[in-house]
């Protein structure tokens, strides 16, 4: 991208050439991302660094460091619900069944309330995360300087790491998975099923086993994703998981949940105005009452 830049300016500086958008990175939010963020920092960390693993690294430090407003943000959310996850489990027991659904959905929303906490606070963080996760996905790829750069067990970090092999060809696998097995991808995996086990300890039972079973699988979705995809990549995603989860770890170290609870209690104390969600919920809570006492009257007449 640098070069093609440099190309632009001095060989056709008075010709509309656009010979930078021959390198695909994406949509115009995420290229922006990568054109303004990623690449000046990548190319000013390879003018002094020769070690391209060490320079992902530095890279997914310094992406970090510019997302953790946000990631606090989430970490705060999530101690805040695991805190309220045996409440929202008692509230779940004493309303089981769909029939109360909506009764539960209304208690659990005024549990919230009270406590000063938002299921919906960690989400935001995450949301505003995700184009830069995306952007990614498009610069390691279109990264020429990755070509041929080995470090530790990746002989070519714009290529797979394999470990180990195969030349058999297996059905509706292969196209995608590729015939080998990534190292780094399957320690980018490994970390992904610890990161989505310590944010499912910060929620409480949803009464629906299948969903715990679903956010395991996504982990194991990516394995076949990413496997057949270049080292740098992979590489990139696993560590910014295990810098995720130890931030996580040092959270919880270093904030006091007796303190968080007590903050949340003293919330609880102070008058609450109903929000929009609230009011919406207590609405239909009422709808639905009236339409089971109708119901209830149509099958006495009968």
């Amino acid at each position: 991208y640098p070069v093609m830049k440099e190309v632009e300016k001095t060989v056709f500086p008075e010709e509309n050439m656009h010979l930078t958008k021959l390198i695909p990175l994406g949509w115009p939010i995420f290229r922006w991302i990568n054109t303004l963020i990623i690449i000046p920092v990548f190319s000013f960390l390879g003018s002094f660094i020769s070690n391209y693993g060490i320079i992902i690294l530095l890279l997914t430090i310094f992406i970090k460091i510019i997302l953790y407003p946000f990631t606090y943000k989430s970490l705060i959310s999530q101690a805040k619900m695991r805190l309220l996850a045996p409440e929202i489990k008692a509230i779940n027991d004493k309303y089981p069944g769909n029939e109360n659904a909506m009764k539960r959905q209304q208690e659990s929303m005024a549990l919230y309330s009270r406590a000063g906490a938002n299921p919906m606070s960690g989400c935001l963080p995450m949301l505003l995360q995700m184009p830069v996760l995306v952007a990614m996905f498009w610069f390691f790829p279109s990264a020429i300087e990755l070509r041929g750069e080995s470090f530790l067990w990746a002989k070519d970090l714009a290529a797979p790491d394999a470990i180990v092999s195969w030349t058999a060809n297996i059905p509706f696998i292969s196209s995608t998975f590729g015939n080998h097995i990534s190292l780094f991808c399957l320690l980018m995996t490994a970390t992904n099923i610890i990161y989505t086990y310590l944010n499912m300890q910060s929620q409480a039972s949803s009464g629906m086993p299948g969903m715990k079973w679903m956010m395991y699988l996504m982990p194991v979705m990516f394995l076949f994703i990413f496997n057949n995809y270049a080292a740098g990549l992979s590489y990139y995603y696993f560590l910014s998981l295990l810098i995720t989860i130890l931030m996580t770890f040092t959270f919880r170290k270093f904030v006091s949940e007796d303190k968080m609870r007590a903050k949340m209690a003293e919330n609880a104390k102070k008058p609450k105005k109903k929000g929009w969600m609230a009011q919406k919920l207590e609405e239909a809570q009422k709808q639905q009452e009236a339409m089971l006492r109708e119901q209830q009257r149509r099958n006495k007449r009968r």
